[in-house]
């Protein structure tokens, strides 16, 4: 096995369960803002109405089609729209309430604590994101994250997103490392596994719902815990 000195991680979808903390946000804004009397049927359809756009919005992003400001701003009139709901009625607060109360949700995948207590006497780790730093700064640190990362990198303040290679470049001169010193694990195949390898980086593949994906990375895995076989 390749003698690695530091490893990157995604946070979102691979230590952080943004389904699970998304999923149960929404349930609870259903019920706050008293979605059902501006007529959305039950908080699953809110949900799966969320989830309809949310991915969108997300890709688009990624590619430099929205930023920041338009995805937040547009989001939940989106989401109205797609639950067959008037946007416009869509309540003051409720996307900063999302924000907020996402962000602040501990939930993470099963063995991310136990890997990282593993991970962390050998390896310096480190964050790379296409999150935003406020909401990715909340989330490291309700769920109880922060101490075992150092650099933390996102797209906000690089001004890159992956699988822009700028991006990995950033953190790897911020160390002061070379590319084959590093690994990168994380869920997306694009962002993160297509990312790396446009950086030159080994990747692992962090597939626990076997997805499958079109290209080769280093190593799959479909729980955590199988990093202590590779590293």
């Amino acid at each position: 096995m390749k003698k690695y000195q530091h490893i990157f991680f995604d946070l979102d979808h691979t230590l952080w369960d943004y389904d699970r903390n998304v999923q149960e946000s929404l349930s609870e804004l259903y019920d706050v803002f008293q979605l059902a009397k501006l007529g959305i049927a039950g908080p699953q359809d809110f949900i799966q109405a969320f989830y309809n756009v949310n991915f969108k919005l997300w890709a688009l992003y990624d590619v430099g089609k929205i930023d920041k400001e338009g995805l937040r701003a547009t989001r939940f009139k989106l989401v109205f729209e797609n639950a067959g709901v008037d946007p416009d009625s869509v309540p003051v607060g409720l996307e900063p309430d999302f924000m907020h109360r996402t962000s602040t949700k501990q939930y993470l995948f099963p063995y991310a604590l136990e890997i990282l207590d593993y991970l962390k006497p050998k390896y310096p780790m480190h964050i790379i994101t296409n999150g935003f730093n406020e909401s990715q700064s909340k989330k490291l640190n309700a769920s109880g994250l922060s101490p075992y990362f150092e650099l933390i990198v996102t797209s906000e303040t690089t001004g890159h997103k992956k699988p822009d290679p700028r991006i990995f470049q950033y953190a790897l001169d911020n160390l002061g490392i070379n590319n084959q010193d590093v690994i990168m694990i994380g869920d997306n195949p694009n962002s993160d596994i297509l990312g790396a390898i446009n950086a030159n980086i080994d990747q692992v593949y962090f597939d626990p719902h076997g997805k499958g994906i079109d290209m080769k990375p280093t190593h799959t895995i479909k729980h955590l815990k199988e990093l202590e076989k590779l590293l």
